[in-house]
């Protein structure tokens, strides 16, 4: 799967039966931080979303497992609409980790050293 945004739509009057009805649309590739990248594709739009909605894109023979695009022609589907991310930066993960762990760590540093076998 990759993130994408919708950019366009294709019409084509002409096109194998097996895929009457379905809208085709243009979509750009993303980063992680929603910047474009030139990476194109074609994709049925199984979820009818818009031009500039950012999408997740199943590609391959996961494209033909969406309800409206089994045993079809498709080598790409969108099959989400992304509502929101919730990302966290490296440097934020970190930040979190330490954070998490300093109350576990000072009662490890209370606790008295038991030895057995003195």
């Amino acid at each position: 799967m990759f993130l994408g945004r919708v950019i366009g739509t294709v019409w084509a009057t002409r096109k194998d039966s097996r895929i009457d009805g379905m809208k085709l649309q243009v979509v750009q590739h993303l980063d992680m931080k929603l910047a474009p990248l030139s990476p194109y594709v074609v994709a049925v739009d199984a979820v009818g979303a818009g031009v500039g909605e950012v999408v997740l894109v199943a590609q391959g023979s996961s494209a033909r497992q969406t309800t409206a695009t089994h045993n079809r022609p498709v080598d790409a589907v969108i099959m989400a609409i992304v509502d929101n991310m919730d990302l966290s930066e490296p440097a934020r993960l970190e930040e979190e980790l330490r954070e998490r762990a300093a109350p576990i760590l000072e009662r490890l540093e209370r606790q008295p050293v038991v030895r057995t076998g003195d």
